[in-house]
């Protein structure tokens, strides 16, 4: 118990660890996927179009896992779940670089999802819950940033790769290369828990202890509401709804390059934008860290959805105005920040910690559904408009729905604790 009273406290080890992990996971493997297919689909005569069906495949994957894995992190060792998240995930990724034949690619999508599950969803917030009593907002901010700066350096790495190793090896040394990193570091810095560690969640209160025989022993209970009965309140179902809206309009990103090169720009100012809207993220995720602490979820919730609905005009308005769009694409970047910080910071304000990782898991179904549904309506809307226009239109509705969710929620989660579903 020395290390309760010290003031550097381990926890932020645990996110360092945690940024690296979760960085990795996102950057040099899921963000990267998409340089892979030029090349995979040119070699071996694969239309892109069947190729980018393992996206779905690993997508339906993620839908079905979400539940099963909440229910093997609360029960397992965290450090063990990480090595196998990461084996599944990066391993599949290092196969796909031997693979002749897209099937191939459809049945590595499963344990690439089934890893990816732990390594870029949950693995993250459940840690951070574990052991933040106070900052939470931050270390969420922090990790969302830090899952943005590697995927800034990983693209990069891998074009070069794949430029003078070619795909396949470019695929096996991602895929590999992150197993190598990661392993070590989460059995070597990743802790079971606090306790486990011989201290408090950071900003915990003084609870220790003396018990019969002079030791100190944790008297850290955590309180929520049961996983039953969260799986049966609309609660639940509007944080489900909120994580399905604020992943369809994130993914809107992938389109952004195609609607300006509808408005008549060229592809150097749609990178540049796109920089603009990759720094929108890196900011936005330390913004948002720091008001979920000191405003709370709910008011940093409605009032990013408001942002949002400002970026979403503006980029209308704006037409060929670049100045407006790079602004409007920038901000636009704080909606997908949200989704590692407020989505997270939501569920532990409506239900607790008591049930954290499984409640989790079942409303993230909300953003592997969209994951499903979003990316291609978005292509059949703009076959059918000759425009994205409609889009926009429809992402300012999703923004206001997802106020009026929030809302809805919380009134539900007061109805609840009044109820005496509150405990520990």
């Amino acid at each position: 118990m020395a290390e309760k009273n010290s003031k550097f406290h381990y926890a932020w080890i645990i996110l360092i660890a945690l940024s690296i992990i979760v960085g990795i996971g996102k950057g040099a493997i899921n963000n990267s996927a998409g340089l892979f297919l030029p090349g995979v689909t040119d070699d071996l005569g694969i239309g892109m179009g069947k190729l980018t069906l393992y996206f779905s495949v690993s997508a339906v994957v993620t839908m079905i896992f979400l539940p099963i894995g909440g229910k093997l992190m609360a029960k397992y060792d965290t450090r063990y779940i990480i090595v196998l998240g990461i084996i599944l995930q990066a391993g599949a990724f290092a196969l796909f670089g031997l693979m002749s034949n897209v099937w191939g690619w459809y049945v590595l999508a499963i344990p690439l999802a089934m890893g990816g599950v732990f390594i870029t969803v949950i693995v993250g917030p459940v840690v951070i819950n574990q052991w933040f009593k106070s900052r939470n907002g931050l270390a969420l901010g922090i990790l969302s940033a830090a899952g943005g700066l590697f995927g800034a350096i990983a693209q990069p790495i891998a074009a070069s790769l794949i430029v003078n190793l070619g795909w396949r090896l470019a695929y096996i040394a991602l895929g590999v290369a992150a197993i190598v990193i990661i392993v070590p570091i989460a059995l070597l810095l990743i802790k079971r828990s606090p306790q486990a560690h011989g201290v408090q969640p950071y900003g915990a209160a003084d609870r220790a202890v003396e018990t019969d025989d002079g030791s100190e022993q944790e008297e850290e209970v955590e309180e929520g509401i049961d996983v039953a009965v969260a799986k049966k309140s609309s609660a639940l179902y509007m944080l489900m709804l909120f994580f399905f809206f604020v992943t369809s309009i994130a993914s809107f990103s992938m389109h952004i390059p195609k609607h300006l090169e509808n408005l008549g720009f060229d592809v150097t100012f749609s990178g540049n934008v796109m920089s603009g809207y990759m720094i929108g993220i890196l900011i936005g995720s330390l913004i948002l860290g720091y008001l979920v602490d000191k405003l709370g979820s709910k008011t940093t919730a409605v009032g990013t959805m408001i942002v949002g609905i400002f970026a979403i005009g503006t980029l209308i308005l704006a037409n060929q105005n670049a100045v407006m769009i790079i602004i409007s694409v920038a901000v636009f970047g704080l909606i997908s920040s949200s989704i590692g910080i407020i989505a997270p910071a939501l569920t532990t304000s409506l239900f607790g910690k008591k049930a954290y990782s499984e409640i989790y898991s079942t409303a993230s179904m909300g953003l592997a559904i969209s994951s499903i549904v979003a990316l291609p309506v978005y292509g059949f809307i703009y076959d059918a408009f000759n425009s994205y226009v409609p889009v926009l239109y429809a992402i300012i509705v999703m923004l206001i729905v997802n106020i009026v969710c929030v809302y809805l929620a919380f009134a539900n989660q007061k109805k609840l604790v009044e109820e005496g579903h509150w405990t520990k």
